[in-house]
């Protein structure tokens, strides 16, 4: 078994802990931003696939002596990069945490790719190249304290972009934070999902995926683990194929977006069409006071501007007690949910909440608002 460590959001660790479980993941731990957790070769392939909520997936491969940047040359020399790398390779380093002495990310990663290429250079009288868009081995460096851990960064991108979404509104959530939320709320495909603020449509199509069983992964160009020496095609094309063969083939029940913007409407349909999903999924250009339920009961789940990127926090009060409004006397029998990064703006809604959970939106820290609606 391999050890692994997906990164994620922050506050996001134990939803993220339960979705490796669901995906075979054993020895799982819970971090600050990420999750320890052991597997084989295949699981590596299938997180990669499958996972909706986290970010890479790294593997670790040394904790290496870093008090200053002498050291920490000295010490990654020490490894033996041809297990990892070829000269005909290219590479890239990213860098995250610092110590005393080692305080810049950039010149930090900037040590670890010169030790690297000097070491290859000694050995193999050539070096590989650097390319910083798509490197052929991503390596990644934490500092933490004394210490360096390398791993390799099996994702490549980070695996929140999933490749649908070429369109995006003002200010869209992110497709794991978007897939998160839908784990968290209620919401089970067969019941109606409805989001009033759609924007380019993240939260319906995450649903979507979800509710027919589509791995996100299918709809990339490539993954970091593609170009490694112990890259095992026979064994990626298996998991693949399973994947494909395992989506179901139309919803249980409708699922639904709408905007009062036709530009943003049409950026939504665009998104649903890379996905193949443009018969499944309705995107309708609507005004929020014009909205009625579309069923007795279903989930509502909106992301509304709240003041910190776009739109004006006075104006949005009206915005917010609308929602309230046509909540309370349009939608019996529905659950809503509502992020949002303002206090203020939540209280114009005018309804009791029944749970609250504290939730990231990038550095913002937000809360997600449930409203049972009787």
């Amino acid at each position: 078994m391999n050890n692994y460590f997906a990164t994620v959001a922050r506050g996001l660790e134990e939803t993220a802990a339960v979705e490796l479980a669901e995906l075979g993941a054993t020895n799982i731990r819970p971090d600050f931003a990420g999750v320890h957790f052991q597997g084989d070769k295949a699981l590596l392939y299938r997180v990669n696939l499958w996972a909706r909520i986290i970010f890479r997936v790294l593997v670790p491969i040394a904790e290496v002596k870093s008090y200053n940047s002498q050291q920490l040359y000295r010490s990654v020399q020490k490894l033996n990069w041809s297990a990892y790398l070829q000269p005909d390779m290219s590479i890239a380093v990213n860098c995250t945490g610092k110590n005393n002495n080692l305080n810049h990310t950039h010149f930090t990663a900037l040590q670890i790719k010169n030790a690297i290429v000097d070491w290859q250079k000694d050995k193999y009288g050539e070096r590989s190249n650097i390319d910083v868009e798509k490197p052929d081995l991503l390596i990644n460096a934490h500092i933490h304290k004394n210490q360096c851990i390398l791993s390799l960064d099996s994702s490549g991108s980070s695996l929140h972009r999933r490749g649908y979404r070429p369109a995006m509104g003002i200010a869209p959530l992110k497709e794991t934070l978007a897939a998160a939320l839908i784990t968290m709320s209620d919401w089970t495909p067969d019941l109606p999902f409805l989001d009033p603020l759609c924007g380019s449509g993240t939260l319906a199509i995450e649903a979507a995926l979800k509710a027919l069983n589509i791995a996100p992964g299918l709809y990339r160009q490539q993954f970091g683990f593609q170009t490694w020496l112990d890259f095992d095609r026979s064994l990626w094309q298996q998991i693949r194929q399973e994947a494909e063969a395992n989506k179901l083939p139309e919803l249980s029940a409708p699922i639904i977006g709408s905007d009062r913007d036709l530009d943003i409407i049409e950026q939504a349909r665009v998104n649903v069409q890379n996905c193949g999903l443009d018969t499944q999924v309705r995107f309708y250009q609507q005004e929020l006071s014009e909205i009625e339920a579309p069923a007795d009961q279903g989930i509502i789940i909106c992301n509304p501007p709240y003041g910190q990127r776009i739109g004006n926090t006075e104006e949005l009060g009206a915005l917010y007690k609308l929602l309230g409004d046509i909540f309370k006397q349009r939608f019996t029998g529905w659950t809503a949910y509502i992020i949002t990064g303002n206090k203020e703006l939540a209280k114009k809604i005018g309804l009791r909440t029944s749970r609250r959970l504290p939730v990231y939106n990038g550095s913002l820290p937000c809360t997600l608002l449930k409203y049972e609606l009787y």
